[in-house]
């Protein structure tokens, strides 16, 4: 039967109760599929030959991967997360595992970093009652809206103090709420800014909801941060950090507004004292602390911070990668 027969035989015997109520003969699929898949034809040319609208191909090719006639199987690249490059990185940078994603490219980068971090959080296997703390930051706020597994039960509480920017990933607490409800965890939030004056920072203290912060800070199993920039190579930096202190000209980057230089050594300013944050002591004590970091600008702030001990885990991308080993290289 010739490509015309078989279009103008949908509705006959033997065929296969189609998406809009056809009946598909396995022919006609297999048709279709073979030259859709295997002859780089576009639907329109299979249109032509087969005798059929454009509309019928794509509900034939939807068919034939139902059926079972054609299987797409989707290969993770050697290079990403348990291959070469990944584990080259790791042992480069000096960190327990890389996770890594093919590119994150465009104005959000959560969606395509995410299933890195979902890999990160799965091999933690987070249970009822452990704590995550999260940090602010764009890239983690993106993060949080999406699929990251379900780890019922679980404690979320923010790593730093709000934030007086308009953006809505400086308030730290908002990535709390959307991470513990996307986890199905139980949300502890932080009702202080991230640099108090000199009394209110005294007076919370004693404050029985900072105390919390601070004791689940002292408890968390795993930590999910982002990695700053230099902060003089910033677009954007959080109002209240003095750009113009000389110290920070030392800085290469921060995690939780703790900023450290090329070394992995603190790098202090006028107020960090009274920084409400996580501590880089805390962070090199949390069992599993990710950090989510990619660009080529981000590449000394994360050497510098994985030689300080503030993470052990890294989810990037794979351009990064191969910045962080030619980075490491050339030392």
């Amino acid at each position: 039967m010739g490509a015309g027969g078989l279009g103008a035989d949908i509705a006959g015997a033997g065929g296969t109760e189609g998406a809009a109520g056809a009946r598909f003969p396995q022919e006609l699929m297999y048709a279709a599929a073979t030259q859709y898949y295997l002859e780089d034809a576009n639907q329109a040319d299979i249109a032509r030959r087969l005798g059929v609208s454009r509309a019928t191909v794509s509900r034939l090719l939807t068919e034939a991967r139902r059926q079972g006639i054609v299987e797409i199987r989707v290969r993770r690249p050697a290079g990403l997360e348990g291959g070469r490059l990944a584990a080259e990185v790791a042992e480069a940078v000096g960190l327990r595992q890389v996770h890594l994603v093919p590119r994150a490219e465009g104005p959000r980068l959560g969606p395509w970093l995410a299933p890195g971090v979902a890999r990160a959080l799965a091999a933690v296997g987070p249970l009822p009652g452990d704590v995550i703390v999260v940090s602010s930051g764009s890239t983690v706020y993106e993060c949080a809206q999406e699929d990251l597994g379900h780890f019922p039960g679980v404690m979320v509480a923010p790593a730093v103090g709000g934030q007086e920017e308009p953006q809505p990933w400086f308030q730290t607490n908002e990535t709390t709420r959307i991470l513990a409800e996307r986890l199905g965890g139980v949300p502890s939030y932080l009702y202080a800014p991230a640099l108090p004056g000199p009394a209110l920072f005294g007076s919370l203290q004693d404050e029985p909801s900072f105390r919390r912060i601070n004791e689940l800070w002292g408890r968390a199993k795993c930590a999910l941060v982002g990695v700053g920039a230099a902060p003089l190579m910033r677009q954007v930096l959080p109002s209240f950090v003095p750009s113009d202190a000389p110290s920070l000209r030392n800085a290469v980057g921060d995690v939780c507004s703790r900023f450290y230089d090329q070394d992995g050594l603190p790098v202090s300013y006028p107020g960090s004292d009274r920084v409400v944050a996580t501590s880089l002591a805390d962070l090199r004590r949390i069992p599993v602390s990710i950090a989510v970091a990619v660009g080529q600008e981000k590449i000394p702030s994360i050497v510098a911070g994985a030689r300080g001990g503030y993470f052990n885990v890294l989810v990037s991308d794979v351009p990064t990668a191969e910045g962080l080993l030619a980075a490491t290289r050339a030392r």
